[in-house]
């Protein structure tokens, strides 16, 4: 509670949610221009043969229309391969059908009038890298020649699992200090580490496992305590205070403190009205992983305070009594003894006690969903 003539140092909601937008809205513009598309289209074409690998190159209609000469080729350094009668064609960072049009090219119309050439890839060339964290096998995985990236790498571990936050950092054993870290849920930066240069032999690709969702919640709520969530499970001002088993029925708190560390390292307090949260005068805003929602003590939660301390106390007895504080301000002996006028109008004539307590069957609803 805040001692009168002090200044609330909380920010109110809208202040807030401006706050949060801002960041937002400068991150709209990137500060550097993304790849073009065709290095994501280029990423996921069909396999494209490269140095080393090896290939059968079936020719039907070199001696005659019918017979077929199948030839074993391993493609050079180059990209090349050497076929009879023509000599070097260039097939590197072709597909299979782009290899074939580039050899019956070779030889029609020069050699041959027709020419059926059929390619088949029978061996790759492979690259073996290290995948570690969140996915779904770590270890060493041979990509391709056409496959060195740290999408295809990731996939190649059987893809991410659960817990992956989408971050993965390049580390690469040949250069160190020039460790790249991409988030590949941005299509921006996932493009961005398509264009990297190949990976090679003992490159390490490391996936980020995700942080748990932890929000803690304390103060005048029936279980204060820290409240773990699954990652990327969202859940907004009401619901966690439902899974807190509600406010504290005795006292009836009406108001909350959002604490949220920002990116720059300094916390930003901001005042809730729970109300109007439930209306939906104000906004029911999700919460972030480290969030503290406090649930303060105030003038009026500290004089319901008082009257169950001292109120159902006669005599030096203490008598038990098992009522809410709404439903003893209401009972009909002590209407009657007031003209007219109750209890709950004279303790409570703005209804705050009312007000929380429908808060509280939300919360309870919300629990039996």
């Amino acid at each position: 509670m805040l001692s009168s003539g002090c200044a609330d140092p909380r920010i109110n909601l809208d202040e807030f949610l401006a706050i949060q937008r801002a960041p937002a809205a400068a991150a709209e513009v990137p500060a550097t221009a993304p790849p073009g598309p065709g290095v994501f289209d280029q990423a996921l074409a069909d396999y494209r043969i490269g140095p080393a690998d090896v290939l059968d190159v079936s020719l039907t209609g070199l001696e005659d229309p019918t017979t077929s000469n199948v030839y074993r080729c391993r493609v050079n350094a180059s990209g090349n391969i050497d076929l009879p009668l023509v000599g070097v064609i260039r097939v590197r960072d072709l597909d299979e059908s782009q290899a074939e049009e580039a050899i019956k090219k070779a030889y029609v119309p020069n050699v041959v009038r027709q020419l059926t050439a059929n390619v088949t890839l029978i061996e790759y060339d492979r690259t073996s890298v290290l995948v570690t964290g969140a996915v779904g096998e770590p270890g060493m995985v041979s990509l391709r020649h056409s496959d060195r990236d740290v999408l295809h790498a990731v996939l190649a571990a059987e893809g991410v699992t659960s817990t992956a936050s989408g971050k993965v950092t390049l580390h690469r054993v040949r250069t160190p200090g020039s460790d790249a870290t991409f988030d590949l849920n941005d299509p921006t930066q996932l493009e961005s580490a398509l264009a990297e240069e190949p990976l090679q032999d003992g490159d390490i690709v490391m996936v980020a496992a995700a942080q748990p969702n932890t929000v803690f919640v304390g103060g005048l709520v029936n279980r204060p305590s820290p409240q773990l969530y699954p990652p990327g499970v969202e859940m907004n001002v009401l619901q966690v205070l439902a899974s807190a088993g509600g406010l504290r029925e005795d006292v009836y708190p009406l108001e909350g403190t959002l604490i949220r560390r920002m990116p720059d390292g300094k916390d930003v307090r901001v005042k809730l009205n729970f109300p109007r949260i439930k209306r939906g005068d104000d906004e029911n805003i999700t919460l972030a992983a480290g969030d503290i929602l406090w649930v303060p003590e105030t003038v009026g939660t500290k004089v319901l305070d008082f009257f169950n301390r001292n109120l159902f106390i006669r005599g030096g007895a203490t008598i038990t009594y098992n009522a809410t504080g709404v439903e003893y301000l209401n009972s009909n002996s002590l209407s009657q003894s007031l003209q007219g006028q109750s209890l709950e109008d004279q303790f409570d004539p703005f209804s705050f006690l009312n007000q929380a307590s429908a808060i509280n069957q939300l919360g309870a609803a919300q629990r039996a969903r």
